[in-house]
């Protein structure tokens, strides 16, 4: 027999246990008991048993039921949280990644969702069923553009999921026990549609991007104002046995220190951990742990570098050559994450975006700046990684770039459009100077060189001149049996300057191994720019 409780609790005994299951919406029609985990829906009044959830898997969120916040001068409080785990195009078995999402309900009644976005949050609020027949999604490739509910949107991703956990109460009633479509859409405004199938008629949200400091949250779990909160368990790296205690709450991948293999910790660490073993790359210029104040978004954070990896592109044919870049993965606790990228053309910084900008044939418009496409579609790959990050690694893993800049007053501002599987992801943000770089990070003098770029290397083709002549003098050099150190590390000097990690390791190299010149994964030479 239900109980009333204090305000809008509405209170009954779970059929399985017996334990108080409270329901603090009264429109919630499920919850989930919080001693056994039965799946409990409302029935009158009473509850009925429906199934059991999952264990949740240790996300290390930052929120957690109970926490109150505020949006746009209303108070909400989160209710719930929905685990859901990635599937692979069959739907039958868990692909890489999990993420999760909040039941927020606001004190006026009404509900939202605040879920994750690459490493940002999004506020959503259900929308009305649109009238008449929905366009067909299944079969569109990222990119495409459609209508829904009145607006054109941007195909963003496709994915097949499923339920994994539940906890406390939510405003439907998901089908936990077959995979569902879920789709997002992204718009020039800002906005993402999420479209999600787990129940019947499917669900619409619409949604922006928020920043947790701004919802003035209280009641959060261990938080520590002033850094990221440690995670309290850890493991053992399954390659060497070393301990591995991630750093950040929305850690998924984590390079282990001592082996430098790349584990898989999106499920959870106590789950078996696939991981992937790399041959050591360079160590970064800047190093993992750094804090650097740096401007985005027309205000200045201080950020600290949490993750690093070397890309190369991928050849289209044998006749093209690949060029290398590298990428600082930057975290700010009230900003998310960012990427500082350090190509041989300079140095930039970028952010994912929530929306999609507006296409036009080779140009894009994004917040009123006008953008030219710089770089034609190019692959990309990841081919060495150190330190935290909040997607799965893979091994070899692949992307479909393209890049742009700002015309006219605007031409510091750059965007980057990146397609991984059935996944676009925008990124914007603007170039630095190396010496801001080098400032904002406390580097030392003797390293200052080893920051510098060439800013004229802007097109393909002067890049594939640059890689045709460092190509023909390495020939060179064999071919008239250079043996000293400087003639074989000659090219590595002249682009990262003589005091760089890099010349220093090449001669490093060459003096142990009596000869070869400058390989590693990273190559030495650097150009374009592309992240996650």
């Amino acid at each position: 027999m239900a109980e009333p409780g204090a305000g809008r609790v509405w209170r009954a005994a779970c059929p399985n246990c017996g334990a108080p299951v409270d329901f603090q919406s009264a429109a919630a029609p499920m919850a989930v008991c919080g001693y056994c985990r039965s799946t409990l829906v409302r029935d009158g009044e009473t509850l009925r048993r429906i199934g059991q959830s999952a264990e949740l898997f240790d996300d290390h969120s930052p929120l957690g039921l109970g926490v109150r916040g505020q949006f746009a001068g209303e108070s909400f409080t989160l209710l719930g949280r929905l685990q859901y785990a990635y599937l692979d195009d069959s739907g039958g078995r868990a692909a890489e990644g999990r993420w999760t999402t909040w039941h927020a309900l606001f004190d006026n009644g009404r509900s939202a969702t605040l879920s994750e976005d690459n490493g940002h949050y999004v506020l959503s609020w259900p929308q009305a069923q649109p009238d008449g027949a929905l366009p067909e999604l299944r079969g569109l490739v990222p990119g495409a553009q459609v209508v829904v509910l009145g607006r054109g949107w941007a195909l963003a991703s496709h994915v097949m999921a499923r339920v994994h956990a539940m906890q406390g109460e939510w405003p439907c009633v998901p089908q936990a026990d077959r995979p569902f479509d879920i789709w997002e859409l992204r718009n020039p405004q800002g906005e993402v549609l999420s479209i999600e199938a787990s129940t019947q008629p499917p669900q619409f949200d619409v949604g922006r991007a928020v920043r947790l400091a701004d919802l003035k949250l209280s009641g959060l779990p261990h938080l520590d104002a002033d850094r990221p909160r440690l995670k309290a368990n850890s493991c053992a790296c399954p390659s060497c046995g070393a301990s591995l205690q991630p750093t950040l709450d929305t850690t998924q991948s984590i390079v282990c220190g001592s082996c430098k293999a790349v584990v898989d910790v999106s499920k959870g660490l106590g789950a078996d951990l696939a991981y992937f073993k790399q041959d050591n790359g360079l160590e970064p210029l800047i190093p993992l742990g750094r804090k650097g104040r740096l401007a985005l978004g027309g205000a200045t954070f201080e950020w600290q570098v949490v993750g690093y990896q070397e890309r190369r592109s991928v050849p289209a044919s044998a006749e093209e050559e690949s060029w290398f870049w590298r990428e600082y993965l930057l975290y700010q606790r009230s900003e998310g994450f960012a990427f500082l990228v350090d190509a041989m053309d300079g140095w930039s910084l970028v952010q994912p975006v929530t929306g999609a900008p507006r296409s036009i044939g080779s140009k894009v418009t994004w917040l009123g700046t006008d953008y030219r496409k710089k770089e034609d579609a190019y692959a990309a790959e990841t081919t060495y990684v150190l330190g935290e990050f909040y997607w799965p690694v893979r091994k070899g893993q692949k992307s479909l770039n393209a890049d742009y800049v700002g015309q006219g007053a605007q031409a510091n501002q750059v965007l980057n459009r990146e397609m991984a599987g059935k996944e676009v992801t925008w990124s914007a943000g603007h170039t630095l100077a190396s010496d801001d770089v080098v400032k904002a990070f406390g580097i030392d003098a003797l390293q200052r060189r080893a920051f510098q770029r060439d800013a004229s290397v802007a097109s393909s083709a002067s890049r594939v001149t640059v890689v045709v002549l460092v190509m023909f003098f390495l020939v060179f050099a064999i071919l008239v049996v250079a043996t000293s150190c400087d003639e074989r590390c000659g090219s590595v000097r002249d682009a990262y300057g003589e005091y760089s990690q890099e010349y220093q390791q090449c001669r490093a190299s060459s003096q142990s191994s009596g000869g070869g010149g400058y390989g590693g994964s990273y190559g030495g030479y650097t150009s374009g720019g592309s992240h996650k």
